[in-house]
């Protein structure tokens, strides 16, 4: 995982460099603690803007700059996840988290189509695996904050506290609880080399419509779920059991036969893409365990998608 002795160290430097450098670690976190692309950058976004905002006498009084970005920028993030629950409320249909792709894929840029620095990029671990985002997003902003910042980041709890308004005993809690809920929710994940072999046998059956050998890749009990977000069509619940989630698939390959399916990395683990002349409209991200294909996620909204259309 992504390891951090402390929270920032040095002082801010104009030096571009520098910026980058912490750019890269702010851009890190918040993707991790939001699930999102759009709004980890808007988060590090106002995290600077806070940073700039303040006159240079109080930027010099500041001990330890880049502790300070880290500190806003997880307070910002602690405060979204917070209103997020009573946005997606409203959302329609399932929602999924911004799917990653491999950062060659994604150095044209993502936010509004303008260009990215190659310091902007997402460090792929296993902590943006497809299945550990979404038992994150089951989680309380607390939790969250504190299992991230704690386990992925090694912070300290004292230094949690001051973010999460609670007190280091309980921030340790909460990320205890954190850890239970993952270790409750995944299976030991499959070696990188037999996802592939498993998600390249899946394409082939799905380009071949062939439910007998999709039923034999997908677990009995096997979950299939969409994000179209209103924006694009969905399933708007999820698919429970092997041969359901076959034979809806099919379906999709029967109503859809102009659909190319690519072989890609999503969020750091072998995935597919469907693209309609040339444009990604839906990622697949998949969980592998025991030899057989547990839950596929496919997301379809197009906001979630600009990593992967960006030109």
């Amino acid at each position: 995982m992504t390891n951090r002795t402390g929270p920032g160290d040095g002082r801010l430097d104009p030096n571009l460099n520098v910026l980058m450098s912490e750019r890269r670690q702010l851009i890190n976190l918040a993707y991790r603690l939001l699930g999102s692309l759009a709004d980890a950058e808007d988060a590090v976004q106002e995290t600077y803007a806070r940073w700039y905002g303040m006159s240079r006498q109080r930027q010099e009084a500041i001990e330890s700059p880049g502790g300070w970005l880290t500190t806003v920028a997880s307070r910002i993030c602690f405060d979204l996840l917070s209103s997020a629950r009573a946005r997606r409320e409203s959302y329609v249909g399932e929602w999924i988290p911004e799917p990653l792709p491999e950062p060659t894929q994604w150095l044209s840029g993502w936010s509004g189509g303008t260009a990215v620095d190659p310091a902007d990029r997402i460090t792929l671990d296993e902590s943006v695996n497809m299945a550990f985002l979404v038992v994150l997003d089951t989680m309380t902003p607390a939790e969250r904050v504190a299992f991230i910042l704690h386990d992925v980041f090694r912070y300290t709890f004292p230094d949690i506290a001051e973010i999460v308004a609670r007190t280091p005993a309980a921030c340790r809690q909460l990320a205890s609880s954190a850890r239970r809920r993952i270790r409750a929710s995944q299976a030991p994940s499959a070696p990188i080399a037999q996802q592939a072999g498993i998600v390249r046998d899946f394409k082939a059956a799905w380009e071949a419509k062939d439910i007998s050998a999709l039923i034999g890749l997908l677990d009995p009990d096997a979950t299939a779920i969409a994000d179209g977000g209103g924006l694009a069509s969905a399933h708007l619940l999820p698919i429970q059991g092997g041969e359901q989630v076959a034979r809806a698939y099919v379906d999709i390959a029967r109503v859809a036969p102009s659909l190319t399916i690519l072989e890609s990395t999503v969020n750091g683990q072998p995935g597919l893409l469907a693209q309609q002349d040339g444009v990604t409209v839906t990622v697949y991200a998949f969980d592998i365990a025991g030899g057989k294909i547990k839950h596929i996620w496919a997301i379809r909204n197009p906001d979630k998608l600009r990593p992967w259309t960006a030109g």
